[in-house]
């Protein structure tokens, strides 16, 4: 009588294979990294349907993967080392934070079994580091509970006020059996209370001179068409609200009346014609400098749509409803029409911007409108150019939702990998990096992986060989108008050969006359083209 032979084992389900299948079914296939040796686990046997999507230095990766999650409107997946690779990162975890981008990122960790002995490269408090600037952070007791953790961080991630979480994962971890996570719908918004919703409304039908003051969560929540339908049955003005990270109303709409500037007196001023004004998408209001007096006009009333109860909790004044911003605007446009209003005055066209004399440098004003003429109507700008902005605000108009993304946190290094993340996503539209010289050398590694998947960007570089935004600035803290401050010139930098030197197009402009034709043809390149101005 012979034996039968052993039934083959059946191959263990790890936690590898449960983390994949997981982000397979998120539709996060795309992962942003710069490996190092806790992470590497996460590749062998890496599926043929993702792509490690590969960043310089762990800042950029962040800034990548920033822009790809706004741009996809959904949570991207990053994977950094311990906390050497999250300290580098933590600038644009910080913009991440205050962008409000659904980001989940994992970060490596030594094995357990020698966690006790304070090894090499390990993170000693790997949930505390990111803090206060991720919305959840946790390192799983156990390796079975990975997957799980994986899953709860997309949730929360992507539940408005969406934002960043980390999960701390040691590096023997992946191989360690695991059970498939479950299949499961979580909402990610609310409806705002209808009570507080109706008085909104009620306070809005009832004013004369209603003014709209709006922000980035305008567009991030897919409320730019209603928003203009509720402006336009209101005879409403509409501001841009002050450091908005997305442009939220068409710049060239009648009732576009501007943008507030990010100081009290002067918003209170700009606001004074108003009895009602009414924030939606936006902090009330974000301030860069001390300011006295009051917050609004005398006599006007504050009203407030916002999705982060955070922000509702310290607007100084006015009634806050919180929740989903589309959804506000809607519940409010099924309101009774209001009685009629007569049209407010338009806002005064910017003076057309002239070439300099012979021999003298352009304009920033000169650049960006010759580039507005130039570029088509639905090309995303992503910029990162703090001087340049009011400039831009004049000669640039962003005329369509999504196709503007600037980061809401003042932090430097975002604009040109965020511009690479964007385009990633909108490959049949042209992106233009727009980055100031100060800005560019935060994260000029970007330029590679821009090369490296040949996307169609055109970075334009508005070179003026200083932090021009901190000079600007220093007449606040007292300096006079002639006195030399520290740190703030930037001679000598060639753009186009750090372009180059990383497989990148490149090209100069220091004269007005060259500008249009070099312009239009890096806006014609399939492929990522760097234009170096040399502007005044």
């Amino acid at each position: 009588m012979s034996q039968s032979a052993p039934a083959a084992s059946q191959p263990t389900f790890t936690v590898r294979d449960a983390v994949i299948d997981l982000l397979r079914r998120f539709g996060m296939t795309s992962i942003f990294g710069n490996p190092g040796s806790t992470e590497l686990p996460l590749f062998r046997n890496f599926p043929e349907d993702f792509r490690y999507v590969l960043g310089l230095q762990e800042s950029v990766v962040v800034g990548m993967a920033d822009g790809f999650a706004q741009a996809s409107r959904n949570a991207s997946f990053v994977n950094l080392h311990s906390a050497a690779g999250v300290g580098h990162a933590m600038g644009n975890i910080f913009t991440a934070h205050k962008n409000r981008t659904p980001m989940v990122i994992t970060a490596g960790q030594q094995a357990r079994a020698i966690l006790p002995y304070d090894p090499f490269l390990f993170s000693a408090q790997a949930t505390e580091l990111p803090k206060p600037y991720v919305k959840w952070s946790c390192e799983p007791a156990r390796a079975e509970d990975v997957p799980l953790a994986i899953a709860r961080a997309y949730y929360i991630a992507m539940q408005e006020p969406r934002g960043p979480v980390l999960v701390s994962i040691p590096a023997d971890d992946w191989d360690r059996p695991a059970e498939p996570v479950p299949q499961r719908v979580v909402s990610a918004c609310t409806r705002p209370d209808p009570a507080v919703l109706d008085g909104i409304g009620r306070a809005l039908d009832g004013s004369t001179r209603p003014a709209f003051v709006v922000g980035a969560a305008v567009d991030r929540g897919e409320a730019w068409d209603d928003v203009v339908r509720l402006a336009e049955r209101h005879n409403a003005r509409v501001f841009t609200a002050p450091m908005s990270g997305r442009s939220g109303f068409p710049e060239d709409h009648r009732l576009f009346a501007g943008f507030l500037p990010a100081m009290r007196e002067k918003i209170v001023g700009l606001l004074a014609p108003h009895d009602l004004i009414l924030v939606i998408g936006a902090p009330a209001f974000t301030y860069h400098v001390e300011g006295f007096g009051p917050h609004v006009p005398p006599g006007a009333a504050l009203c407030q749509l916002i999705e982060d109860p955070a922000i509702a909790a310290w607007s100084p004044v006015g009634t806050a409803a919180v929740g989903n911003i589309r959804l506000a605007v809607q519940d409010l446009l099924q309101r009774d029409p209001p009685p009629a209003r007569p049209t407010p005055a338009l806002r005064a066209a910017p003076r057309r911007a002239e070439p300099p004399a012979a021999g003298g440098r352009m304009s920033v004003a000169f650049a960006l409108q010759t580039l507005a003429e130039l570029r088509a109507p639905d090309s995303i700008v992503v910029e990162e150019a703090p001087s340049s902005r009011p400039v831009m605000h004049n000669y640039l108009p962003i005329l369509r939702s999504e196709t503007f993304y600037t980061m809401c946190s003042g932090g430097l290094g975002y604009g040109l990998p965020a511009a690479v993340g964007v385009a990633m996503v909108k490959r049949n539209s042209k992106v233009i990096g727009l980055i100031g010289d100060g800005s560019a050398m935060y994260s000029i590694q970007g330029l590679w992986s821009a090369a490296q998947m040949k996307l169609p960007i055109t970075f334009i570089i508005l070179k003026n060989r200083r932090y021009a935004a901190l000079q600007e600035f220093a007449g606040v803290f007292g300096f006079g108008p002639d006195e030399k401050l520290e740190g703030t010139d930037l001679p000598d930098i060639d753009f186009v050969s750090l372009a180059r030197g990383q497989g990148c197009d490149g090209v100069r402009v220091d004269k007005a006359e060259d500008l249009r034709g070099v312009l239009a043809e890096a806006l014609r390149s399939p492929t990522p083209v760097l234009v170096e101005i040399e502007v005044a």
